[in-house]
């Protein structure tokens, strides 16, 4: 099994890649004097994931929160559950499912080869039985019904539902109290067995590691597999907006609001150069140093909390501004003022220099997280890029290529999201 090294030397850091015989792509990132290792270990299958590809090539719908539900049950062994084994090695271990990934886990100062194992073994060996699935059904029902209280998940998911009429990016994560009613132990291996494949996984390690014990643990720990990457369906949404306005009352004190603009998508998925383009264009709109931040501020239409957000995936895209406000359809309506302006000016250059060397700094800071930059590499692979390929990219970025997507904005696909608080506590 040969070794490939990518190296930066800006950073003076190394990457190294190796392609496991049973099909696992691995990447490693030694970092020398640090004394904790952070493993995480995904396959490329999310809450997006509603249909799956059939040896046909028709596609079959699978109930929403699938990829959760089967994120919850990975843990449980027939014996000890995989917490149980981490806790005997000392590791930190969790796992989390995101829209278009599915990753576990674990950190360790200590016993790293061990916790490696397990995180390996377990991932490998799911175990399913119709009772103990009906009991997770349970639990994940509560889940979904307490994320229904909590404001900043819910004005999301409400600002997703009024823009997008199909795409399931829309659905909770942990999908429905009658879409998880569908699921059972059979369903869960078949999505095991076309989702869970090492083909359509990825292993990243950072830290107190050397490459040689993270491949010895991989030929011990792991088996070939069949099939291969997951084909994602991709359908052409409409940019035009289901509703523009959405409202929900919470107990919250202060109403909350996000702002997006759906983009219009002719293709699945976002170039690297243009997710970089669009962080810059948004931060220099709407970041803390800029006039309309400013302007907001001293009007008390906003605090401190304000933020801006770059949000997509596979087959979808759009851009957010968000936070609390007394008034969000005046704040709303000052937005979609100085963006309209915005397109027709192009971004202040000055500004744009600005931002673009801060975010910069902020991405070079990333690699001192052994955290952030597993998570990091992850995401590169599943983007289909090389390891430090987003550095390049920012190097190359031009003010063009951000106003380029500054022209993506039209607010005939905007629509807003509030949360009120509830009557009695206005």
């Amino acid at each position: 099994m040969k070794l490939k090294e990518f190296r930066n030397d800006l950073l003076g850091e190394s990457v190294f890649h190796a392609k496991h015989p049973t099909g696992l792509n691995i990447f490693i990132m030694p970092k020398s004097g640090y004394t904790t290792t952070y493993a995480i270990f995904a396959t490329k299958y999310g809450s997006i994931d509603t249909s799956v590809k059939k040896a046909d090539g028709t596609f079959e719908t699978i109930p929403e929160g699938t990829a959760h539900f089967l994120e919850h049950k990975l843990f449980e062994g027939e014996e000890l559950d995989a917490f149980e084994q981490f806790s005997k090695t000392g590791a930190s271990a969790n796992a989390y499912t995101s829209f278009d990934r599915t990753a576990y886990l674990f950190s360790c100062k200590e016993n790293f080869e061990e916790s490696l194992g397990i995180l390996l073994d377990f991932v490998q060996k799911p175990y399913f039985t119709q009772e103990t699935v009906e009991k997770e059904q349970g639990i994940i029902g509560q889940e979904i019904r307490m994320y229904k209280d909590l404001a900043d998940w819910e004005v999301m998911f409400n600002l997703l539902s009024a823009l997008y009429y199909e795409h399931p990016v829309s659905i909770d994560i942990a999908g429905t109290q009658e879409s998880i009613a569908k699921i059972n132990a059979d369903l869960l291996y078949d999505l095991y067995r076309d989702f869970y494949n090492l083909n359509n996984m990825v292993l990243c390690v950072c830290g107190n590691v050397d490459c040689e014990s993270v491949l010895a643990v991989a030929d011990k720990h792991l088996e070939k597999s069949k099939g291969g990457k997951i084909e994602r369906r991709f359908v052409y949404e409409s940019p035009k907006p289901v509703r523009t306005l959405v409202e929900e009352n919470l107990s919250v004190a202060q109403k909350q609001f996000l702002l997006g603009y759906k983009e219009d998508r002719k293709t699945p998925e976002v170039s690297l150069a243009d997710e970089l383009a669009s962080q810059v264009m948004l931060e220099t709109l709407f970041g803390k140093t800029s006039p309309l931040f400013n302007e907001l501020l001293s009007q008390k239409l906003i605090d401190m909390g304000f933020y801006n957000e770059f949000f997509f995936g596979f087959g979808y895209a759009c851009c957010m501004v968000g936070g609390t406000s007394p008034d969000p359809e005046k704040t709303a309506e000052i937005i979609r003022k100085a963006v309209a302006e915005a397109v027709k000016t192009g971004l202040d250059p000055a500004a744009f220099e600005r931002t673009k060397r801060k975010l910069y700094g902020s991405m070079v800071k990333m690699y001192n997280s052994i955290e952030g930059i597993s998570n990091h590499l992850m995401g590169l692979y599943f983007d289909g890029y090389k390891p430090f390929a987003e550095l390049d990219a920012f190097r190359n970025l031009t003010i063009e290529r951000a106003n380029r997507r500054l022209r993506k904005l039209k607010n005939s696909y905007s629509a807003l999201s509030v949360i009120n608080p509830l009557p009695q506590e206005q």
